[in-house]
């Protein structure tokens, strides 16, 4: 309770605070934003809910300032992890300030010193970036220089120390001793349609772009069991990786051709092999009022690329592989989410989009709207390399094919979605998702499930059918409902879902809903909250059963435990 108290308190001066008038005297404004969820945990039996808190009250609570002028930005974010939230257990507990930047500007020229996140290209060889559901947070810590010498140019160059939660790596308090570990790189980009008007009258776009990153990591022991015993693996101190990419747009059309390649580079991931790695995406897409598609290919192999080579789970990532697939917000959609598999995958994805017209049989008084997408995702073509003892640590580990095809098929799914409004008051969605999930590699386990019909190590199949209806009788009040059904004979089997959700006069909301496990646990996942909003601010209460499983987004994915009790959530923007 002292802890809840001091976090309240907390959180209402910090409110108060960032409400206050913006001080303008000197031209310098203050903003910012605060965030804290808390929960009141309860033991679970029925679900594992872990019973080992030293605390019967947790929270994350993030404060982030910004004093703007002119010429100069600085920031700073407050963490208050102490007694964090399941899943952050391992990752950000602990309090202080983690995160501080000074940027100025000046014409052409941008100087950030401090913590700073930065992305090249699509993210192959470099991306750092802030995902608080996720866990995951790799600020570089150092400086960045953005430079625009001429009209088409644009030139950064940084070096930093990531951030690995709230450990630098550092021997001193403000995490600026590199000889641990840092991380170096520069990006170069052109746009020619600046160069040349006849491109920009024909609505003409070329981008060409090249980055070079490198990370320095001192050498560490490393071991390996050979025919003479343990031996030492020889270490790269300096691991460097490059990306080419060239963007072609006019009009609705958009191409863009990216490839990446990195240095060999030893590590946890790929169990300490000498082979380089590579990426190469080739993305098409079209779209105009009413219609859209998009196509696109990637393969990678072997481009896990951290500043910590003993690294495991999501930190200490440099880079970042976008996932081939749809991101779902529905829950049973989203069961089964997918991450990027950074020891090497071929994968696919194409979405058309069409909106049939008003008039039209098919649209009726207001038009329909239609979706289909599709992803494909499969191992590469491996031949694996058997150095002396028959061990493959300190070799190149494997050859691959490049249009090769493993043994794996990693996931698939095809999902069609329509949405068509009714009347002025009534419109809804339906979808129909088709999914095939390889958990032993996703996942990294077979399930245990022990239903009749579920096979330790069998892909997970699954048929997912959702219906959302959405009525707004007038201005001020809105309703929403959903019915999800999920069919699989694998893993814990057969789920339905079910919300309502009631939003009054654009502040209020209340919010019911139940997941139910058919076949096996027959277990019901609960939860109640009500939201209210006011100006800048929102405050939610909710209480209900959370049920364990996988958050992703991008790729990237982050277990979640499960979790029972009351939750009390606080943000504001000012």
């Amino acid at each position: 309770m002292k802890r809840f108290l001091t976090t309240l308190l907390c959180c209402v001066l910090l409110s108060a605070l960032g409400t206050a008038q913006a001080q303008e005297g000197q031209g310098v404004t203050l903003s910012g934003s605060l965030q804290t969820d808390m929960l009141f945990p309860e033991v679970d039996t029925l679900i594992g809910t872990p019973d080992h808190y030293d605390a019967n009250f947790l929270s994350n609570t993030f404060l982030d300032l910004t004093l703007s002028s002119q010429y100069v930005t600085a920031g700073a974010r407050l963490e208050l992890l102490n007694n964090p939230l399941p899943g952050f257990e391992s990752a950000y507990a602990g309090a202080g300030i983690p995160h501080f930047y000074v940027t100025g500007r000046y014409k052409m020229v941008e100087l950030t010193v401090g913590d700073f996140y930065e992305q090249f290209g699509s993210g192959f060889i470099l991306r750092s970036y802030e995902d608080r559901p996720l866990a995951i947070d790799n600020a570089l810590r150092g400086a960045r220089l953005s430079v625009n010498p001429y009209k088409g140019i644009r030139i950064k160059a940084l070096g930093g120390m990531q951030r690995k939660y709230w450990n630098f790596n550092s021997s001193n308090g403000f995490g600026f001793d590199y000889s641990k570990g840092a991380v170096m790189g520069a990006d170069l980009e052109l746009s020619f349609e600046e160069w040349i008007p006849q491109m920009m009258e024909n609505d003409y776009r070329l981008l060409f772009g090249a980055s070079y990153v490198s990370k320095y990591e001192p050498e560490t022991d490393i071991y390996f069991g050979g025919v003479d015993g343990l031996q030492r693996l020889n270490l790269p101190e300096f691991v460097g990786a490059a990306d080419f990419r060239i963007n072609f747009s006019k009009g609705g059309w958009n191409v863009l051709a990216e490839y990446a390649y990195k240095a060999n580079d030893p590590s946890f991931d790929n169990g300490y092999i000498y082979k380089p790695g590579s990426a190469v995406m080739l993305s098409a897409s079209y779209s105009q009022r009413g219609m859209s598609f998009l196509v696109q290919a990637k393969r990678s192999d072997n481009m896990s690329f951290r500043s910590s080579r003993s690294q495991s789970g999501s930190a200490a990532f440099i880079n970042n592989l976008p996932a081939f697939s749809m991101t779902h917000t529905y829950a049973l959609a989203a069961m089964y989410p997918y991450a990027t598999q950074p020891d090497g995958e071929w994968a696919f994805q194409a979405e058309a989009r069409y909106n049939f017209k008003r008039g039209t049989p098919l649209g009726g008084k207001y038009g329909t709207n239609t979706r289909i997408t599709a992803s494909y995702i499969h191992s590469l073509d491996k031949e694996w390399i058997r150095g002396v003892g028959g061990v493959y640590q300190g070799t190149d580990g494997y050859t691959s094919k490049f249009f090769g095809f493993g043994d794996d098929m990693y996931y698939l799914d095809v999902n069609v979605e329509i949405s068509k409004k009714l009347h002025r008051t009534f419109q809804f969605t339906a979808m129909y998702m088709y999914q095939i999930y390889n958990q032993t590699v996703v996942e990294g386990h077979m399930h245990e499930s022990n239903f009749a019909g579920a096979k330790p190590g069998d892909l997970v199949k699954s048929n997912i059918a959702i219906l959302e209806l959405v009525y707004k009788p007038i201005s001020k009040v809105g309703m929403r409902a959903e019915v999800q059904y999920l069919h699989t004979k694998q893993d814990r089997g057969q789920w339905v879902y079910a919300l309502y959700e009631l939003s009054l006069f654009h502040d209020l909301m209340i919010e019911i809903s139940d997941m139910y496990n058919i076949d096996e646990t027959k277990q019901h996942y609960y939860k109640a909250s009500v939201a209210y909003s006011w100006g800048a601010h929102r405050v939610q209460v909710a209480y209900g059963r959370t049920r364990a499983g996988y958050n992703c987004s991008g790729g990237v994915c982050r277990y979640v435990p499960a979790s029972k009790g009351l939750t009390v959530s606080y943000n504001v923007n000012f």
